[in-house]
This record gives structure tokens, C-alpha cells and sequence, in this order.
């Protein structure tokens, strides 16, 4: 049922309010009238108005003081003053305070319909964009990225750590283990949360066009720049910028992008203007950055500006035991966007879901849980309603192949793996007790700590 707009009138008039009165509701609005300042206070304790159409001369409460008051108490409620003298001074003073328009008496009724229109939409806007910011806040809280798992509760302790701060992040893992959702987590339970987050994918935007999406560029820098344009660092001034895929940034830009972090300021393609900048920057990379720098394909000086706090994601594989917290957090998150009954998955479905290997990481396995409910008959699902390739994977994949590739294998890595593989296993299972880990391991806690801190655990 559509939202009737609560208007509040306040005129010491009784004539000329209760006409009005009658005319607004004629329109559809509903309309509570009074004739004092400190009534219309008392309602507004009480109860939200969309809109306060106000006479500025009143006993007692002037209309100026009760829209300074109105705007402390309810700030999204629009405000048109009513006055019969048309001063500047009047008007000025009006718009200062905050108030929407004002008009003159006598005053034209279906210009004044206009303006009640005109504010309601706004009065309508401002509530959206506090619902919006109430679900994204919501939405990207720590706790609604889902794991357990004693990798994701490293990741859940170094990111609530950092959020109070404006320190550079770099964010680590595989494709799909949800790194802007890492991202947008960290903005919007910093200080910065009110102000914009701006992402880009540094490896989906041609080498020559990248600087300008990144600074902007002026009218003719190059032949297509056919007007100004800002950057996405001037859109994202007083919040925070996430640079994904920032291993593929070119070469040639990383010298002018290690500039700018270093005096936090920056030109537009083709000026000479320099423009302040207050963002936090958080960066992410699937690649394996040492060894770009290795090769010469990324700066040595710029790793080390961005990985002032590095944040490293575990793949799926590394966090078998959110599987099944995983599944039934997308299952119910994708029944209700599709407006089904909230389906249930069997014992060996999940079994199945548990012994897939997940290359896509959780990326790949919401995608699957979507197209299961998408396509399913049934409330439960089974496992002829997944996908063949995950019902028909065997058990959990070996942790060590019984076949030597072709071109050799490094074996202290794949030592280093496994060991990996089973510490971050025992440490789940144990919820992070390491003694009952060492326990599981059968090695003593001594042996189990020093090989964590070998290989960053």
C-alpha cells in the first residue's frame, strides 16, 4: 500500500489554515493542522511528518525557530515557509537554515501544490538514501561474511582491527574467495562508511584508458575527451577507493600511481592542476606479486606501499568446513530473492558439495547453489539436482597426486602445502584450540606452533 504523506501545518490564522488544510487533503495527503510553534513541537515528539508548511510569524516559537528545532529532531522532514512579506532577508535566511522554499501570502494554491510536490520528493529521496545506507551498513557487516573456520577468523580479527584505521590494505587470494566483499566490509565499518566506496578492476580496463578512469582527464587531453571528466579518485574524495586486480596495472602507470600515493595528490590527464586527495586505499590481487616484481613487471617500491596491512583470503579448499555453512547461508539468501520457499539440502548433497574441490572458490559455489534452486522440483535437493561435475568428483581431492608431472614437481612446496592444508583442517575441527589440534595432528603443540609461524598461519 503506497505511503501517504504525513504533512504537519502550522498557521495562527484558523481561517486561512483550516482552507488549506482542506485544499492539501482534497489532493490525497494527509494533513494534521495547529496554530502554535510549541504545539507543533509537542506533535513532532510524537509522531514524523514528510512535510511542515509553516507561517514564519507566529505567537511565541517564531517559524524560523521552529524549523532550526525541527531540523535537530527530524532531519529528513522538508520545511516550506509561509510569510507575507517577500524580503530577501526573509528568503535568505529561510534556505540557510535549511528550509525547502517558501511563499507569500496571498498565495497562489496551485503553485503552492507544486512546491509541496517537489518537497515530498525529496523528503522521499532522503528516506531512500537512509534505508539504502541502513542495508548496505547491514549488509556488509563482519559478521554477514560467513565462515567459521579458523583461517576466516584470522581474516574476521585483522579486518575488525583495521577498520578504525585509514591504513592501506592489500587484500590476497584466489579469484571468488571475496575480496571486495572484504573490501566493502572494512569501508563501511570505518568512519568513512557516510562517503563513497569506488571499485575498479585494474585488469578489465585497456592499458591506455586506465589513467584517465583513474584521474580523470580535461576537455582534448585526447582525441575522444570531448569534455571534462573526472576520475575515480576525485568520486571517491573523503571515502575509500579499491583497486582490484592491482597486479595488472601497467608499468608505465605505476610510477605516476606511486607519485600520487606518496604526496596524496594528482593531475587530470592533460592538466597541470593539482587535486588534493582524502581517500582509503585498499588494493587486491590474485597474482603472485614477488614474482611479477621477479620478473619486472610490477615495482618494487609500489608493493610495499600497498601492502602496509596485507589481508590474505584461504581458498574454499582451505576452509572445507564453511562449506555447508556457505550453502545454506546462499540457499536462503537465493530462495528469497526468487521468492521461493526457503529448500533444504540433503546429507549427501552436502557431502557432495563438501568433496568438490571448488576452483571458483565461494564465487563458484553460490553460482551453483542459484542455478540448483533455479532448476530444482523438489524442496529438498538431492544430489541428481546438482550439478554433474560436483556429484560425480570422488571424495575430497588427494593431497598429494600419485602421479609425478611430466615436468617435475617442487617438492618442498608441495609439503609446505599439505602440511597447510591439514594444520588449517585440525585447527577448524579444534575451533582453534592448538593443543587439541596437535592432538589431531599427532605432533606435540611446540612442533605445531613453529611450523604455523613457518608458514604464516
Amino acid at each position: 500500500m503506497p505511503h501517504t504523506a504525513q504533512i504537519l501545518l502550522i498557521d495562527d490564522e484558523k481561517e486561512s489554515c483550516l482552507a488549506l488544510s482542506t485544499l492539501l487533503g482534497q489532493v490525497g495527503y494527509a494533513v494534521t493542522s495547529t496554530h502554535s510553534g510549541e504545539a507543533a513541537l509537542g506533535l513532532l515528539q510524537n509522531q514524523y511528518f514528510d512535510l511542515i508548511i509553516s507561517d514564519l510569524f507566529l505567537p511565541g516559537i517564531s517559524g524560523i525557530d521552529i524549523l532550526k528545532k525541527v531540523k535537530e529532531i527530524s532531519p529528513r522532514t522538508c520545511f516550506i515557509l509561509i510569510t507575507g512579506n517577500a524580503s530577501a532577508e526573509t528568503a535568505v535566511e529561510a534556505m540557510k537554515e535549511g528550509a525547502f522554499d517558501y511563499v507569500t501570502k496571498p498565495f497562489n494554491f496551485e503553485k503552492l501544490k507544486l512546491q509541496v510536490a517537489k518537497a515530498l520528493e525529496k523528503s522521499q529521496l532522503l528516506a531512500e538514501n537512509q534505508y539504502l545506507r541502513q542495508q548496505l551498513h547491514g549488509r556488509y557487516r563482519f559478521d554477514n561474511i560467513i565462515g567459521s573456520s579458523f583461517s576466516m577468523q584470522k581474516v574476521f580479527s585483522r579486518m575488525e582491527k583495521v577498520a578504525a584505521t585509514d591504513s592501506t590494505i592489500l587484500v590476497l587470494g584466489a579469484s571468488g574467495t571475496g575480496k571486495e566483499l572484504v573490501a566493502k566490509a572494512i569501508h563501511y565499518n570505518s568512519h568513512r562508511r557516510d562517503k563513497p566506496f569506488v571499485a575498479i578492476n585494474c585488469g578489465a580496463i585497456p592499458a591506455d584508458l586506465l589513467e584517465s578512469e583513474l584521474f580523470g582527464h580535461v576537455k582534448g587531453a585526447f582525441t575522444s575527451a570531448i569534455a571534462d571528466k573526472p576520475g575515480k579518485f576525485e568520486v571517491a574524495n573523503g571515502g575509500t577507493i579499491f583497486l582490484d586486480e592491482i597486479g595488472n596495472m601497467p608499468l608505465q602507470l605505476q610510477m605516476k600511481f606511486l607519485r600520487v600515493l606518496q604526496e596524496y595528490e594528482f593531475e587530470r590527464v592533460g592538466s597541470t592542476s593539482k587535486i588534493r586527495m582524502n581517500i582509503r586505499l585498499i588494493s587486491a590481487t590474485n597474482a603472485d606479486i614477488t614474482k611479477a616484481i621477479n620478473n619486472g613487471t610490477f615495482r618494487e617500491d609500489l608493493y610495499y606501499r600497498l601492502n602496509v596491512i596485507p589481508i590474505n583470503l584461504p581458498s574454499l579448499n582451505e576452509r572445507r568446513g564453511d562449506i555447508p555453512l556457505l550453502a545454506r547461508h546462499f540457499l536462503e539468501k537465493i530462495c528469497t530473492e526468487m521468492n521461493r520457499p526457503l529448500m533444504h539440502i540433503s546429507k549427501e548433497s552436502l557431502q557432495a558439495l563438501e568433496s568438490y574441490h571448488w576452483p571458483g572458490n565461494v564465487r563458484e559455489l553460490e553460482n551453483v547453489i542459484e542455478r540448483t534452486v533455479a532448476l530444482a522440483d523438489n524442496e529438498n535437493i538431492e544430489p541428481e539436482d546438482l550439478p554433474p561435475n560436483i556429484v560425480e568428483s570422488k571424495n575430497i581431492q588427494p593431497l598429494i597426486s600419485s602421479q609425478l608431472p611430466e615436468g617435475g614437481a617442487d617438492m618442498p612446496a608441495v609439503i609446505a602445502d599439505i602440511e597447510r592444508q591439514m594444520i588449517g583442517l585440525a585447527m577448524s575441527r579444534s575451533t582453534g584450540v592448538k593443543a587439541r589440534a596437535a592432538e589431531l595432528l599427532g605432533i606435540n603443540r611446540t612442533t605445531l606452533v613453529e611450523k604455523m609461524k613457518r608458514l604464516g598461519l
